[in-house]
C-alpha cells in the first residue's frame, strides 16, 4: 500500500501544480531556477531576449549562438551543476550566446517564420556579428531551434562558419510517434479556428500536445519514477527541476502556428524542397558549411528517423550524423549525455574552428 499511496500522493500534487498553472495561465510570467552558468543579457528586441555566457578562459575564436525552441523556457540547457549543455560547453572554452524567447501577445500573433528567422535570428547574429568583431559565427539549434536554424542557414549561408543541429524534426512523413499522427486528426481549418479564438496557439495547448508524445509516461510513469528513487541524493530535486520546465510553455504566435501545422508538419514541405519563407524557397543545398547532426536514439518526441534524412539534402561536403543512446531530454540533461556526448560536440566544434 506504501507505494499506492505515495505514488497517488505525487500524482495529487501534480495535478493540483497543473491546476494552479492552468489558474494562474499558463505563459504567464514565472521564476526560472537560479542559473548553474553565469550570464549577461546583451540584447533585446523583437521577440528575443540573448543571453550571453563568457568561459572562464576562452580557447576558441568562434561564438556559439544556440537556438532554443520556440515553446518553453531556456533553462533545460542549464538546469543543474553536472548536467547542463552550457556549462559544459563554457567549460570546453566555448563563448555561448543562448536565445530567451519571449511570449507572444495577441498582438504578435502575425509573426510567422519570417518574423523568427530573418528578424529575430538574424539579429542576435548580427549581435554577434558586431559584439566580436567577425564575419561568420556556429550555430546549434535543439528541436524546434535546430528547424529555425535549418531555415537561417539556408537563407544566409554566408554568416555560418559551422552548423549543429540537436534532435530537429526534418521528415515529417514519419508516422511513428503518438503526437506525429495526432497531427493527422488535426485539420487546417480546426488550426485556423485556435488562431482565430485566442489570437496565438495558447501555451495550455502546448503543453497539451507535448504530453500527448508520451501520455503514460506524464500520466504515471515518472511518479512511480519520483517514488523508487526518492532516496536517490539530489533525484527530488532534479524531478521538481524538471517538473518546473515542464510546466514553462509559452505560446506560439499565431502565424507561425499556422506555418508549422500547414506547411511543416502536414505538408513536409521542408523534406520536398517546397518550403518559401518571403517568397525564397528554403533550398538546403546552400548549407554548404560543416554540419554535425546530433540524432538521440531514445527520442519519443522528434523520431530518430525525421532526424536522420537530413543529410542527403544539404549541400555540405562535411557533414556526420552523431548518434547517442538518450531521449530528447535526456541529450541534455543525463549525465551519459553531458559526459560523452557534449565532449564529442566540443571536439567536432574544436577541430573547425580554425
Amino acid at each position: 500500500m506504501s507505494l499506492l499511496n505515495d505514488v497517488a500522493g505525487f500524482w495529487m500534487e501534480g495535478a493540483i501544480r497543473t491546476l494552479e498553472a492552468f489558474s494562474q495561465g499558463y505563459g504567464s510570467p514565472q521564476t526560472d531556477p537560479p542559473p548553474t552558468t553565469p550570464y549577461e543579457t546583451v540584447y533585446e528586441g523583437g521577440m528575443l531576449r540573448l543571453r550571453h555566457y563568457q568561459p572562464l578562459k576562452r580557447h576558441h575564436k568562434t561564438p556559439l549562438l544556440i537556438v532554443y525552441a520556440l515553446i518553453k523556457r531556456p533553462f533545460i540547457l542549464d538546469l543543474q551543476p553536472g548536467k547542463s549543455v552550457v556549462e559544459n560547453l563554457v567549460q570546453q572554452g566555448f563563448e555561448v550566446y543562448l536565445t530567451d524567447w519571449l511570449p507572444p501577445a495577441r498582438k504578435d500573433s502575425w509573426r510567422g517564420f519570417d518574423a523568427y528567422v530573418n528578424g529575430d535570428i538574424a539579429d542576435a547574429v548580427r549581435v554577434l556579428q558586431i559584439h566580436k568583431g567577425i564575419e561568420q559565427v556556429n550555430l546549434m539549434g535543439y528541436c524546434l531551434g535546430g528547424l529555425l536554424t535549418l531555415l537561417y542557414s539556408s537563407l544566409h549561408p554566408d554568416n555560418i562558419k559551422n552548423l549543429i543541429t540537436l534532435t530537429v524534426p526534418f521528415d515529417m512523413g514519419v508516422r511513428d510517434l503518438p503526437f506525429y499522427n495526432l497531427v493527422d486528426f488535426v485539420s487546417d481549418d480546426a488550426a485556423e479556428l485556435v488562431t482565430r479564438i485566442y489570437g496565438n496557439c495558447p501555451a495550455w495547448m502546448v503543453n497539451g500536445g507535448f504530453n500527448l508524445m508520451a501520455p503514460v509516461h506524464h500520466a504515471l510513469d515518472k511518479y512511480v519514477g519520483r517514488y523508487r528513487n526518492g532516496l536517490r541524493e539530489g533525484y527530488a530535486e532534479m524531478f521538481e527541476l524538471f517538473e518546473l520546465w515542464m510546466r514553462s510553455d509559452i505560446p506560439l504566435a499565431g502565424q507561425v502556428y499556422r506555418e508549422m501545422h500547414q506547411l511543416i508538419f502536414k505538408r513536409n514541405a521542408l523534406k520536398k524542397g517546397d518550403l518559401k519563407i518571403a517568397d525564397e524557397v528554403i533550398d538546403l543545398s546552400r548549407i554548404t558549411c560543416p554540419l554535425l547532426n546530433i540524432v538521440a536514439e531514445q527520442d519519443d518526441v522528434v523520431h530518430p528517423r525525421s532526424s536522420f534524412g537530413l543529410l542527403e539534402h544539404v549541400g555540405s561536403e562535411d557533414k556526420s550524423n552523431l548518434s547517442f543512446p538518450t531521449g530528447h531530454i535526456g541529450a541534455v540533461v543525463s549525465a551519459g549525455a553531458i559526459g560523452k556526448l557534449w565532449p564529442q560536440v566540443g571536439q567536432w566544434l574544436a577541430e573547425r574552428d580554425q
